[in-house]
């Protein structure tokens, strides 16, 4: 990447985006007649598909049964043609444990798990073509998914990444950006109430510029969640429609 100008003197970026704008979203619910929910989302020109079970009884030892809440159970897979490496292990490796416990993590936040004790949920999500704000994408197919499931939740979970490049916040990275090196972090918000369900950050910024990367990546996430509020109305819409309603 050395020489790549990523953000010209008029301030755009590589793909002719502005700072704090997003790559183009399209979404679809009830992807899966199977599932009690899915999702498909594309953010740019990465692409991720959520599929939920649940609430059901406990899988496995009744012993990891939580006696006052569900339990969120998330497993997170990339396909194999996701990026230009051919992987021997699309699931199972360590970056795939690593996303699957910060999906978890980010939906136990989430979602009312006290109102389906000694149950659990399970929530799947499949890379198919990375491409930059990976975590992103799979946060908000999978919210999409579980709202699919008619599963309660405080709020929206909305994720964007941001990252700092010759001192301007940037929304949303592709994987050119990502590439490049640089600080960079990753944000799970709640928009209506502003909770932030996760915040992971990858390399060193300097406090100075952190409010100003972390405002960049909620502006962001507020954005996403304006779009895909609209997905889940439109989706209702269709859905009453076909119930003759």
């Amino acid at each position: 990447m050395a020489g790549l100008e990523l953000l010209s003197d008029q301030g755009y970026r590589v793909d002719g985006r502005r700072a704090g704008e997003l790559r183009k979203i399209q979404a679809r619910m009830g992807v899966f007649a199977q599932a009690d929910g899915s999702a498909y989302i594309e953010q740019g020109n990465t692409k991720a598909l959520a599929v939920v079970y649940g609430p059901h009884e406990i899988r496995g030892s009744r012993a990891r049964a939580l006696p006052d809440r569900a339990l969120v159970n998330c497993q997170y897979s990339s396909a194999t043609f996701s990026t230009g490496e051919r992987k021997r292990r699309p699931h199972g490796d360590r970056k795939s444990c690593e996303m699957g416990l910060q999906l978890r993590q980010t939906f136990e936040a989430a979602v009312l798990t006290q109102l389906h004790p000694r149950s659990q949920i399970d929530i799947y999500v499949q890379v198919l073509q990375a491409d930059g704000g990976t975590y992103a994408a799979c946060v908000n197919a999978a919210t999409l998914a579980v709202l699919d499931a008619g599963i309660p939740m405080r709020d929206f979970v909305c994720a964007c990444s941001a990252g700092f490049v010759d001192g301007t916040a940037l929304a949303d990275l592709s994987h050119v950006e990502e590439a490049a090196g640089g600080p960079q972090l990753a944000l799970a918000l709640l928009p209506s109430s502003g909770q932030i369900a996760l915040l992971e950050m990858d390399a060193r910024l300097h406090e100075d510029h952190l409010e100003q990367v972390l405002e960049a990546a909620a502006h962001a996430a507020r954005d996403v969640h304006t779009l895909l509020d609209r997905v889940v109305r439109q989706h209702v819409q269709e859905a009453s429609i076909l119930l003759g309603d």
